[in-house]
């Protein structure tokens, strides 16, 4: 695994060029580490899970940061919240230089609160998710994402459209759904053993609820929070109700929020907010949530061969989860700021299942299951781009080839996002 290419790995090296400090946060076993210490092989290396290494740093920070003051990846940094105050310190001693620490953690709660009170302007956040699909494959990241970097601004349909045709397809749609059957942890993922890849699995969720999320909230209901997590598998891809989860588990929607941030937090749960800059009144404004990981949201549902995904009656929201997640990932690996995702729904049915904006402008993407996507099914969409003046919109399903569903609307294969 430590030889795999990950899309992230321009961004972080740009970033140890701008600020003394980067943070890599993400899922628990998504390849932090590994990919810390390959971008940065000679650095001296610390574990925060390791009680030696934290007793080497917490008995006397003046001290191991003068012996460690650059050149230092701290690892599950969210172990020791003191440490991020320490890490100012040090930093501001010699503000001018970049390029020192690389820090990660697998939760955002005391992860991100440090670094928002100590190191604003300090640090830059990178998250690294569990694999995409091109770096399974070892593929260069599709040139469907060029579209914003290079600022086409989406004001000229037609040079869009022609960038859109001259992408390549260089991911088969077979190996696409093996990918979506069995999700982006590397170690199961990348082993190609199955006997392996199920047990990795079920130890994997194991520890999640009774290490990781039982050392951040001890006094938490852990089989309360289990079943939570069980339902969430099902959930994905779906606009959240609090209270009829609330009812599900036999708990207030207070707790329910709760468990929601917790699962947010942890990574393995993505929220997704309502567009804001709509003004419709019929507009839902609940959020919609997708489980992060395919495969581990199949895995929990008992969902371990393809013939069993093709007959799941919900796989084509779990498609539209995945589909959102291998986008936010690919648009998360490049040097670009200001980029929100947002999802839109009236209650009349109409619906774009991800937007994104940024300084590009507003793009609105519909993600279908099938190949082929009819007049009726682009209403929501056409409604959108009308309401809100914009230009293109884009369809992404399993198609074989790019083209024009309508004067504004480009269907795209998803073998190549």
């Amino acid at each position: 695994m430590s030889g795999i290419y990950r899309n992230v790995e321009p961004k972080i090296n740009s970033l140890l060029e701008l600020f003394p400090c980067v943070v890599v946060v993400g899922v628990r076993q998504g390849g932090k580490t590994t990919l810390a210490q390959k971008l940065r092989p000679n650095w001296s290396y610390f574990d925060l899970e390791k009680s030696s290494d934290i007793d080497l740093i917490t008995r006397d920070y003046d001290f191991f940061f003068r012996e460690n003051s650059a050149n230092v990846i701290i690892d599950e940094a969210q172990r020791v919240p003191q440490i991020f105050n320490e890490l100012r310190s040090v930093i501001d001693q010699n503000r001018e230089k970049k390029g020192r620490f690389i820090v990660t953690g697998s939760s955002s709660f005391e992860l991100l609160k440090g670094v928002s009170e100590s190191l604003a302007g300090r640090a830059a956040i990178v998250e690294l998710g569990t694999l995409k699909l091109n770096e399974f494959y070892q593929k260069p990241l599709p040139s469907f994402y060029d579209l914003f970097t290079k600022h086409l601004e989406l004001e000229s349909l037609p040079e869009i459209v022609d960038f859109l045709k001259q992408i390549k397809n260089e991911i088969s749609h077979e190996e696409v759904m093996q990918f979506f059957l069995k999700g982006g942890y590397p170690e199961p993922v990348l082993s190609n053993n199955n006997v392996f890849y199920q047990n990795w699995m079920e130890n994997y969720f194991r520890l999640y609820i009774e290490r990781d999320v039982r050392g951040l909230f001890p006094k938490l209901n852990f089989q309360n929070y289990r079943r939570f997590v069980q339902m969430l598998s099902a959930l994905s891809g779906t606009i959240i109700n609090r209270a009829e989860v609330g009812r599900s588990l036999d708990t207030s929607e207070l707790t329910v929020t709760e468990y929601f941030d917790i699962a947010h937090g942890s990574f393995i749960w993505r929220k997704i907010p309502s567009f804001e800059k709509s003004v419709s009144k019929s507009l839902i404004k609940m959020p919609k949530g997708s489980f992060r990981d395919s495969g581990l949201s199949h895995y929990i549902q008992r969902i371990v061969t393809h013939e069993q995904l093709m007959a799941y009656p919900q796989v084509g929201r779990d498609w539209e989860a995945f589909v959102c997640e291998e986008i936010i990932k690919g648009m998360q690996a490049l040097m670009i700021t200001n980029c929100n995702y947002s999802y839109y729904r009236t209650k009349n049915g109409a619906e774009v299942d991800l937007i994104l904006e940024g300084n590009f402008g507003v793009l609105p993407i519909e993600i279908k299951f099938g190949m082929n996507t009819f007049p009726r099914q682009l209403m929501g969409m056409k409604q959108f781009l009308e309401r809100n003046k914009l230009p293109i919109g884009l369809v992404i399903n399993n198609s074989a080839k790019i083209k024009l569903l309508a004067d504004n609307i480009v269907q795209i294969p998803a073998t190549m996002i």
